[in-house]
């Protein structure tokens, strides 16, 4: 079985760049909705100690491992919309992880185009590609409208006239979207490389019409 962890042994260098970057996303992702919630009235998530990038706090013990050997992490903060201050407060605050992870992907962009120009070693541009790439996967994933995933707070927010919960086509729609997510993960890696190879193209062609390289 061709386990994540076996890349610490054949690649132990990339093996280590992938979790830092993949661990630092994941706790900015949720430090922002941390962090969005407490601007929107609700305390919950900073009472609990989650404005930190600590990744004991913002993924767990649990988390950690799994990403370790399979390559698969989470995260998760508390948070409760009756305390909020709008209707739209919560979508605010579930977007704000995937807004996160968007911001994170062109500051990764800019960062290899800045590397590439100054002919930084390839092995560093390469890592810098990778944290690009795979901040890309978690803002598609994250914005789906899926439960459990960002973008069904988001969804339930725009429609809150459907009673999702006592639709059982919706409970199926949802089992469906997840099946599809399995069977089409890989595209969404397809997704983010092509994404961070346009942007750090087009990122280097202005700077160096700036005259900046």
């Amino acid at each position: 079985m061709n386990l994540f962890i076996n890349e610490l042994f054949s690649n132990p260098e990339s093996f280590c760049a992938k979790v830092l970057i993949i661990v630092f996303s994941i706790c900015c992702h949720e430090f922002s909705h941390a962090w969005v919630a407490l601007k929107q009235g609700d305390p919950t998530a900073a009472d609990a100690g989650h404005l930190t990038l600590n990744p004991f706090k913002q993924m767990g013990i649990m988390s950690l491992v799994m990403l370790a050997f399979i390559g698969i992490a989470w995260g998760q903060v508390p948070v409760n919309p009756q305390r909020m201050k709008h209707r739209y407060s919560e979508a605010l605050v579930a977007f704000a992880g995937p807004a996160m992870n968007l911001i994170l992907f062109f500051a990764f962009c800019l960062l290899t185009a800045v590397s590439a120009l100054l002919h930084v070693q390839e092995a560093a541009v390469n890592i810098l590609l990778i944290g690009a790439i795979l901040n890309m996967v978690l803002f598609l994933l994250n914005i789906l409208p899926i439960p459990t995933l960002d973008g069904w707070a988001i969804f339930r927010c725009i429609f809150p006239k459907i009673q999702f919960e006592k639709s059982e086509f919706m409970k199926g729609m949802a089992v469906l979207a997840f099946i599809m997510v399995i069977l089409f993960f890989k595209y969404l890696f397809l997704a983010g490389l092509i994404s961070s190879r346009i942007v750090t193209s087009l990122l280097m062609f202005l700077l160096r019409a700036t005259g900046m390289f």
